[in-house]
């Protein structure tokens, strides 16, 4: 007899962003399931929320976005890359990048927004091959890294840290390489900082960010490990 099959409506719904309060947020509650968390992102919404609270739901703007094509790389940044003193690596060790930002110094005294919770569920996109992340080290220690989200042309920046001078800088120029070899549109960076800001990145109002989901997001497809050259 022929099989029936039923299509399942995976797209968890979240408010439209415009209705996010002037500080990003637009949602309470839900879970970190990789579909919730995939609609969410694909519509330019990410959970933060810290330990103990419950799950927020954020969409802020303007947002700060860095396009490949418009990385400015610092002369003195270039000489440390060109000098080799770091090994930079991708999708080798997602689940210590996470842990290393989820207890980077800086954020120690405020507690964590990387929750348990969140790295589980994010360890679990990176083994769907949504997630991502870039690893640099130094005489064989993990010295800095990022990860963040991939969906097809669009990738989320989640977090970054530095355990030794320029090693998280030297990540993200290995990002962008990454992102120009993939054909990866554009990079969301979530909040502004001057630090973002010197590499080229620029803020976008809601509209002009929407459009860059549009334009880089199609089918959400997983992806292949990341591997650098």
């Amino acid at each position: 007899s022929a099989m029936v099959v039923f299509r399942l409506v995976v797209d968890p719904l979240f408010p439209a962003p415009e209705l996010a309060e002037p500080d990003g947020l637009l949602a309470v509650g839900g879970d970190l399931s990789p579909v919730r968390l995939l609609a969410a992102y694909a519509q330019g919404i990410f959970p933060w929320y810290t330990e103990g609270d419950p799950l927020l739901w954020w969409s802020p703007a303007p947002r700060l976005v860095l396009l490949p094509s418009e990385f400015h790389l610092p002369r003195r940044l270039r000489r440390t890359i060109d000098a080799g003193r770091f090994t930079v690596t991708a999708d080798t060790a997602f689940a210590s990048v996470m842990t290393a930002c989820a207890t980077a110094s800086d954020r120690r005294e405020q507690g964590t927004w990387i929750t348990p919770e969140m790295h589980r569920a994010y360890v679990r996109l990176h083994e769907l091959g949504y997630a991502h992340a870039i690893e640099c080290w130094r005489e064989g220690e993990l010295a800095g890294g990022l990860y963040g989200v991939c969906l097809d042309r669009m990738f989320f920046g989640e977090s970054m840290f530095t355990r030794v001078t320029d090693a998280s800088k030297v990540a993200l120029a290995a990002l962008v390489d990454q992102a120009l070899r993939l054909g990866i549109g554009a990079i969301d960076c979530q909040m502004t900082t001057a630090h973002l800001l010197r590499f080229g990145a620029r803020e976008l109002d809601r509209p002009a960010f929407e459009a860059r989901l549009d334009e880089f997001i199609d089918h959400c497809r997983r992806q292949r490990k990341w591997r650098r050259p």
